[in-house]
């Protein structure tokens, strides 16, 4: 892998993990028309982490609010407000969904759809319409609304974004959307569940991971996960106000577009 692959992958990784175009589906893509045969398992993981990062970064106020609440009631006697209340059973809710969506992501890893270019496009079409279908959501539910229901389909949605083709943010904000949350709500606790999701997938992964500096030059290696992890602040900022807006619909012409086109060439 050549320095100008890493950063373009890293890139890549940074623009599509967080915008509602698929991941491992432009990596399929990508590989298919640069010829790339294999990306070592320790940069993609790599990659991966400078994402995570990401998220943690933009969602800290909230992630240490969870904390702290749930450190409050290691204590007693300590006031339990509606806020700690509300962040225990987020806390809960995003336990259920990743239940969901290890069994159903566990459930459909055996499938081996990263060959598959042709599957691929079908599923970057079935993204875009679940994008432009989420434009007519009015849903206003708070954190303190949501139970049960709201975790269970969420995190089957994101389970479902094992298929390359299919974005995990799009089908996981689109879920939540459907099932009647607030937009920025619905953009927050999609990278909430993320964080499970993805720290667990890492860990699977770094059991296939060999030594990567024997392939390829640490500086290659930094400059993609740099170029991950800058364009991935930028993506995620811009995303979240699209969500904000209900906006997500605006990348269905170009999911309709690629998913069309690879059905024709590819």
């Amino acid at each position: 892998m050549s320095f100008f692959q890493a950063i373009l992958l890293g890139t890549l990784q940074g623009v599509t993990e967080f915008l509602p175009v698929s991941s491992s589906g432009h990596l399929v893509v990508m590989k298919s028309i640069f010829n790339i045969i294999e990306i070592p398992v320790l940069f993609d993981v790599l990659l991966h982490i400078s994402t995570l990062f990401v998220v943690i970064i933009v969602f800290r106020t909230r992630i240490l609010s969870i904390i702290r609440s749930l450190f409050s009631y290691l204590y007693p006697g300590e006031v339990t407000s509606g806020e700690n209340r509300e962040n225990l059973r987020l806390f809960l809710i995003i336990i259920l969904a990743s239940v969901f969506t290890a069994t159903i992501g566990l459930g459909v890893s055996f499938l081996n759809v990263e060959r598959n270019p042709m599957l691929v496009s079908i599923l970057f079409l079935v993204t875009g319409s679940f994008l432009l279908f989420s434009k007519f959501s009015k849903g206003k539910k708070e954190y303190g609304e949501i139970g049960v229901v709201e975790g269970i389909v969420t995190g089957t949605a994101q389970g479902l974004g094992v298929f390359p083709g299919i974005s995990r943010s799009g089908i996981t904000i689109s879920a939540a959307l459907f099932s009647g949350m607030d937009r920025q709500k619905a953009g927050e606790f999609s990278f909430l569940l993320f964080i499970p999701a993805v720290s667990g997938a890492l860990v699977l992964k770094l059991k296939e991971a060999r030594d990567l500096f024997t392939m390829v030059s640490p500086w290659t290696v930094l400059a993609g996960v740099s170029a991950s992890f800058i364009v991935g602040l930028f993506s995620l900022k811009l995303l979240l106000k699209l969500v904000r807006g209900g906006k997500l619909y605006y990348f269905t012409p170009y999911l309709f577009a690629i998913g069309i086109a690879g059905l024709i060439w590819l």
